[in-house]
Formats: structure tokens, sequence, C-alpha cells
């Protein structure tokens, strides 16, 4: 800092660089001190307190307390150029050359240079302790509040994002279930909540055991890394029960949570088997056993964003496409490798500029370095069984990701879980003249049911006690023929015929060498009025997996599967028939004469062989079938001829006919005595139903 000439700027006092006086009157006398006078006169000796001449003006001493003025009459004489002071010590100066750092050296450094200022706990941006000439705290400051405090936070945010060997929950917050006025969304991504449900659930995952005592997570987390996945099932039950704050914020802000969950389940898996980074980059925790069910047609606004299950039969899936996960681009100007940037569901992200030319593009999609993941598009739709008569079964798309995809075929029933959620479609703006917004499930779980697990999962400790009670009558069968469609009068062995099909048989396979079904297909053909299709209709509504069809509204592809071009990829997809999406179930067919010959070969495959083979538009593909196929035809004229043999009386072909393992025939036969008892059990049924 420059200084003025006279001894008064020497003698100054520190920061107080002093002015020469410049009016020779101005001279003080006896009663006055000077500036070196009021420097070495202490105000603690207790001496009464004189002005001071300063800056050619009478100024109390008690001014000092506040600052002094540096902006007088001649300041600017302070900055008068020293050529001698404005240079640099040549003892501090290193002009020895450097050479650039590599890659690896570079990454050692930063890596020395952040344990060191985490061991100084020094936040980012500040200065270290000492540096800073207005930080009066002492060299031992670790005891201060505040120092602690801050200390704590750096090794918090050191734990969350992967930077320290913290492991225990440090200052954990009680009440977190407190959103403090915000939106569970608003809550939760917070850094104070989002560390401490990252802890919580964290420490969940390594303490949660079962009944038995062993450690559920772990088993789980051991056996997917045997079969080299990169997800693992989460019972929501259990999070419930051991975490109920983390249960109740995941259905209202599912994306942000089930992120949280990933970074703490990849941590835990990482600390068991370090090394399973180099075969799953990312680790996803699959939420299963949601309590509430939705239909698909019960879909609403109130849904949107939240985490749903639902259930319904796959009718048509894409293929797996790459799509861009973490992208990065190259500038075409400067060569220079923008990113990575990460690529949501909803639009895409672009780079604004080029920060080491500044150029506004145009920018290429770097292909070595960006990061993609599985994606594939799916159709559900209501089961046939499950919706009421006279409704159109409603479907909805599904979006699959990483090894999600590939996991359900058309035909199959399953339970999807995943977050209900919006995107922008420009086609329904257009149609519908103001905006409109198609909706999509991101799915996070997919369960597979088949028969078995669809009865298991409905039934109570009182069905099984009876099950096994009934197990044990001999005659167990009579009851169960006798139970069949009870509000139809007679036909004993059609209800016969029918309980066999709906129990079915067992798929024998030999030594792998030839497979032989154990589905049973009924043929009914007889007069006119005799309950055929009431017979079909009671089926539908027992069997648990039922598709009803006609043979004048049903085609061939209709019944078997067909092709179409996905409105996303324009490529060609399978479209699921009805014989498909009645795979492991039945599927009734009435009027089955009336179909023409073209449309009724198609299911000899699928009546036999138990697969439909497609092989259109380039897609080669067979599709499960293994269903049980009830048909109800009318006879020639309308009155079946008993001097006739079976196949003359109807017209259906040989090939057709053979396939079927039980044909029921059902005469409308005069009998006055049997007519009257069909009379008395129409009027019985008819006043014990009545309102």
């Amino acid at each position: 800092m420059a200084s003025g000439d006279s001894a008064s700027d020497i003698n100054s006092p520190v920061g107080s660089p002093g002015v020469p006086f410049e009016d020779n009157d101005d001279i003080p006398d006896d009663n006055m001190i000077t500036d070196d006078e009021s420097a070495a006169s202490p105000q603690a000796s207790g001496q009464p307190m004189r002005p001071v001449v300063r800056d050619g003006r009478l100024r109390d001493v008690s001014d000092d307390e506040s600052g002094e003025e540096l902006f007088g009459d001649n300041f600017e004489r302070d900055y008068r150029p020293r050529p001698e002071l404005d240079v640099y010590e040549t003892d501090m100066l290193d002009d020895s050359a450097v050479s650039e750092l590599s890659l690896g050296e570079r990454i050692t450094a930063e890596a020395e240079m952040r344990d060191r200022d985490r061991a100084e706990g020094r936040l980012a941006g500040r200065m270290r302790r000492g540096l800073d000439m207005y930080d009066d705290s002492e060299e031992d400051g670790s005891d201060r509040p505040h120092v602690r405090r801050r200390q704590l936070r750096a090794q918090r945010r050191a734990e969350l994002f992967g930077e320290g060997d913290a492991e225990e929950m440090i200052e954990s917050i009680e009440n977190l279930e407190d959103t403090r006025g915000m939106t569970v969304r608003e809550w939760v991504v917070q850094l104070a909540p989002k560390r401490e449900i990252y802890n919580r659930f964290k420490n969940f995952l390594r303490t949660c055991t079962d009944e038995k005592g062993r450690n559920v997570f772990r088993d789980k987390i051991r056996t997917m890394s045997e079969e080299n996945k990169q997800s693992f099932e989460v019972d929501y039950h259990l999070l419930a029960a051991s975490e109920q704050v983390l249960a109740y914020f995941l259905p209202d802000a599912p994306i942000e949570m089930l992120e949280i969950f990933n970074e703490a389940a990849k941590h835990v898996v990482l600390s068991i088997f370090p090394a399973y980074e180099r075969i799953a980059k990312e680790i996803f925790v699959r939420i299963t056993e949601l309590p509430l069910i939705e239909d698909i047609r019960s879909l609403r606004q109130l849904h949107l964003n939240q985490l749903i299950r639902t259930h319904g039969v796959v009718t048509s899936t894409t293929t797996v496409l790459p799509q861009l996960s973490l992208i990065k681009y190259d500038c075409i100007k400067c060569k220079y490798i923008l990113g990575p940037f990460v690529q949501n569901q909803t639009e895409e992200v672009k780079p604004g500029s080029c920060p080491e030319c500044q150029s506004t593009g145009p920018f290429s999609i770097n292909m070595e370095e960006t990061i993609y993941q599985n994606y594939q598009r799916i159709t559900i739709q209501e089961s046939p069984g499950k919706i009421s008569a006279g409704r159109i079964p409603r479907s909805k798309d599904a979006i699959l990701l990483g090894d999600l995809c590939d996991s359900c075929r058309p035909g199959d029933e399953i339970e999807l879980t995943g977050v209900y959620t919006n995107s922008y479609d420009g086609s329904l703006n257009i149609a519908n003249g103001f905006p409109v917004f198609s909706t999509v499930i991101m799915a996070n779980h997919i369960l597979k049911k088949d028969n078995w697990s669809a009865v298991g999962s409905v039934l109570t400790d009182d069905d099984i006690s009876k099950i096994l009670e009934l197990s044990k009558d001999h005659r167990i069968a009579d009851r169960i023929f006798a139970s069949m469609a009870p509000s139809i009068y007679g036909h004993k062995n059609v209800k016969r015929a029918l309980a066999l099909a709906l129990f079915g048989g067992e798929a024998k396979n030999p030594g792998n060498k030839h497979r032989v079904r154990g589905d049973i297909n009924v043929l009914l053909c007889g007069d006119p009025g005799t309950a055929k299709s009431q017979f079909l209709k009671y089926i539908s509504k027992v069997a648990p997996r039922a598709v009803f069809t006609t043979g004048q509204g049903a085609s061939a592809v209709g019944l078997t599967a067909y092709v179409q071009k996905s409105p996303v990829t324009r490529e060609w997809t399978l479209e699921a028939g009805a014989l498909v999406l009645a795979d492991r179930g039945i599927c009734m067919i009435d009027e089955f004469d009336k179909m023409s010959d073209k449309d009724r070969t198609s299911i000899h495959e699928a009546m036999e062989q138990q697969s439909i083979s497609i092989s259109k538009a380039g897609i080669v593909a067979s599709l499960q079938a293994r269903c049980a196929v009830i048909a109800a035809a009318n006879p020639i004229g309308g009155r079946y001829d008993i001097g006739l043999t079976f196949s003359q009386n109807v017209d259906l072909t040989e090939p057709i006919i053979s396939r079927f393992d039980v044909i029921c025939v059902v005469r409308d036969q005069v009998d006055p005595y049997a007519d009257e008892q069909l009379a008395k059990f129409v009027v019985r049924s008819h006043i014990k139903h009545h309102p």
C-alpha cells in the first residue's frame, strides 16, 4: 500500500493512511494532540479525551472506534505510482516450467485435494480456516456448534453421494412425516429428507428379517447376483411394517422415492459384492404386493403420477429398442464432447451452446460414449372374463425399461405395478381441438399369473379346510356334476362333460419327444332350445379365465393372431386373438357351424398342438394357445336326425370333428312325464327367485 511523504504517514496506524498537512497555519497548539500522540497514549490510561487534528480538521478520538475516513481532501496522493514498490519479490516467484498433468495424475491430485478438504471440514466454495482475515475463529474451533454442524453436514453429504466412508446415520430427522406445508413430492427432493429416506431404506434392507430370524434381502441380493440380474423385489407390506413413513410417501411420489431406493439398494449390493458394478451399472427396486388393485377402466386423473397396481392380458408388444439414457454430443466445429445429459421420457434434451467454442450448434450424438437402455412398449387389455356383459374391454399402454423387457408375451395375464403418468400427444390435440394428454404406465414390476397362483391368492384357511374335507367324500364327483349349471334341468351327461373340461387333464410329454395335450375339447350339438348357449354362458362366468365368441362374429385372425403396424415404431407387431388370450383357460365358440371353412381350418393347429404359428409381414413366430375349446353347433335342417350319422347331421369336416374329445348330442324328445317335471322345475325356480 502506498504511503505519503510526511512522518505522520510512516507512523500512522496500519490500515489508516495519513495525509500530510497542506496549510502551515493549521499547527496544533499545546491543548491538542497529533496522530502520533493519540496512537502512543492508550485510552485505557483513564486520561481525559482531547481533540486531535486530522486531515486539517479538529476530530474527537472517539471517532476512531467507528473507523477513519479514507476519502480526505488529498486522498488521490495515496495512489501515486511507486515503481520501486510495484514489483514482486523474486524469491517468492516460481518461473520453472511445469509439464501438463496426465488424466490419471489429475484424477489422483483431485482425490488428494478432496481428502484434504474432508479432513479440514471445508465445504465447497469456502476458504480454508486461517486464510480469511475476517475469520476470528480459533485454531481449535471444532468445539463450536456451527463448526460441528458444518462437519456433520459434510459427512452426511459424502455418505449420500458416495464420496466418503461414513456408514452410520448422523443427526437423523425424527419427524420425517412433517412436510412443513409442502407436498410430498416437493418434500422428498429436499436434501435433508432425501438423505434421511436414503439412510432409512438402506437400514431397512440391512436389518429386515423373517419369522426365523434370517435376513430377507441378503438372500434376495445373493440370488440376484447369482443370476446376473439387476433388480430384486421388495414387499410393500414388509416396508409398511418397518418404515411406515416411507410406505406412506411411496404411492404419492413414486418417481422420486424409487430413485432414492435404487441408489440405496446399489450401495447395499456393492457393500456385499464390491465387483458387481462391472456386471450391472444400476440396481432397481421392484415393489410388489401393493394393497389396492385398480381396474384399467377405473384409472382417472386422481391416479396421475401415483404408484398403481392393475391387471390385464397382454395383447401386443413391440420389439426391444435402445433408448437414450445418458447422452453425449459432439460439437461439429471444435469436436468438443458435451455431456452427459440425462434423457427423460417426455422430451429430448439438447445442449444450448458449446462451452469450448461458444457455438450454438450443430451437434451430433456421440455414439461411442452415449449410454442406452432397453425399451419396450406393450398394450394390456382387461381380461375378457372380468368385464361386465355388454362392455368393451379397455386397454392401456405400458413402457418396460431395463430388465423388464421381454418379461411377458401376447396372451399372458399379468399384474402390473407402475407409475401412471401422462405424455404429450399431438395427434390427440388435432383430433379433439384442445389440449389432451395421452396416459401411459411406467412399469416397475410385472407378475405373470396362471390359474394356480390366481386361485392360491384368494383361498382362505376356511376354504382350504373345506376342500380337504370334500376330498375325503367318495361321492365328490357326483356332487360336482350335480352342481354344474343348477338352473338348467336335466342334461346330466352334458354337465359331466363340461365339468371334465373345466377341471381338465394332465399334459404328458414322455421323454420330451411328443407332447400330448391335457385340455379336453367339447362339442355340443342338438336341437334348438336345448340350453346349449346357456351352458356356454355359465362356463364363461365360472371359469377363472374364459373368452366367449360366436362363429359369425369371429374371423380366422380374430381367433388366432394378426399383425399390424405399431403407431410408435411404425413396424409390424403381433396382436393376440381369442385363442391366445384364452391361454391356460377356456375358449367358447357359439354357432360353430356358422363359421366359414376358411376360418374354421385356422384353429386346427390350436386345438391339437395348442400353438399358433404366424408367418406374415416378415414376422415368423409361434404363440401359445393352451386352452380347452367348448363349441356349440346346430344340426343341418334345424333338427337332429337319429337315422343319420353325426357327421351327416352336422356341417363340419372330419378333421375338425376328430379334434373334439367329447361330443354331446342334445335332443328335444317328446315325453309327457319329462315335460311335466321340466315345467315344475321352471315354475319352482321362478317362484323361489321372485322379487
